[in-house]
């Protein structure tokens, strides 16, 4: 009996020994603040996710401290500083065009149903431009629609834009409040609450987490609300490529079956999410001025020039931005069908 015990407590330990020995770490860059929506309600449950769909034997490591600035983490991916990254296409102006289909106004009201449209997108035609050919794409999305902030000024009218100075991110916001007649002020989001609080920007574009998340509640009292949004931002979760080739065809699968458009679904219902906290977060302190069919017309009139100039960078990148823009189009009508 006693040997038979042995046996068993040797062979259970051999197993066990053989499960760890073959059981693969990732390591994820982070250069977000762990609360931050993106980290805390995507990238936090999208490592559990990969952990649950491989039975443990892949697990995803969160890195305490960046590896480099915003702009950086794709490359870190590349050269396979850290296995998994994420970021914003944006923050590399010109590397990423395609991008540009995903940024344009007017595409919808939730972060889900324009995240699942652009993967499918990305996913039937986008990809052929072969931009991220030196990674492993585990996906790409948007946050909810972006819309302008100010205080004390009357955003009931269009005119308050003029000449007034609007902190933009990266990507197609710059020539968005550049075409409706404001001056752009680049910062990153962690600085916009001392660019407003200084006087250094009389406003914003950002979605309603954003507003809230950075704690500009209390520095804004009007918003400019355009059905569909005056932009959007593309995010990348990306993977080095010799890292994923490593990994067994099961193990692949596995991660696949989390990724694409199952990580664009969680990553859209989380930004909705936030945005729904972040407005009602200024419900009493602020007053939503929704465009009207007049302005939005003169909206879409206005930023034509800018969205057409984008589209044609899709064609220079080696894909018909008629036939993507077609394809997003029919999975946004798609998506809010169901």
């Amino acid at each position: 009996m006693k040997t038979m015990l042995k046996a068993a407590i040797i062979a259970g330990a051999a197993l066990f020994a053989g499960q760890a020995a073959n059981a693969e770490t990732l390591t994820l860059a982070n250069w977000l603040p762990p609360s931050h929506p993106l980290v805390a309600d995507v990238m936090v449950p999208f490592a559990e996710n990969i952990k649950a769909a491989t039975d443990g034997r892949v697990t995803v490591n969160m890195l305490p401290a960046p590896l480099g600035p915003p702009p950086a983490q794709y490359d870190l991916a590349v050269n396979g500083v850290a296995d998994i990254t994420f970021g914003v296409q944006g923050y590399t102006p010109g590397r990423f065009r395609t991008t540009n289909l995903a940024e344009i106004p007017f595409w919808g009201d939730t972060a889900e149903v324009t995240s699942i449209a652009y993967w499918r997108t990305w996913d039937a035609l986008l990809k052929d431009a072969g931009e991220y050919d030196d990674v492993h794409v585990l996906g790409v999305f948007t946050h909810g629609p972006g819309q302008a902030f100010m205080k004390g000024k009357d955003l009931s009218s269009l005119d308050a834009l003029n000449g007034a100075k609007i902190r933009v991110g990266g990507g197609i916001v710059h020539e968005i409040a550049t075409a409706l007649g404001a001056v752009p002020v680049e910062g990153p989001s962690s600085q916009t609450y001392e660019l407003l609080s200084q006087g250094v920007a009389d406003g914003i574009m950002f979605p309603y987490e954003s507003v809230n998340f950075f704690g500009l509640t209390d520095l804004v009292d009007q918003a400019l609300v355009v059905p569909g949004g005056l932009y959007n931002t593309s995010f990348f979760v990306v993977m080095n490529k010799a890292k994923w080739d490593s990994l067994s065809d099961e193990d692949q699968a596995a991660i696949n079956s989390v990724s694409g458009e199952a990580l664009a679904q969680l990553a859209g219902k989380a930004w909705d999410a936030a945005d729904a906290a972040g407005l009602e977060a200024m419900r009493d302190t602020v007053t939503f001025n929704i465009a009207t069919p007049g302005q939005i017309d003169a909206i879409r009139e206005m930023v034509e020039p800018v969205v057409e100039a984008k589209l044609a960078e899709i064609d220079e990148a080696g894909v018909s931005s008629e036939k993507a823009y077609q394809i997003m189009e029919k999975n946004i009508e798609e998506m809010q069908g169901e």
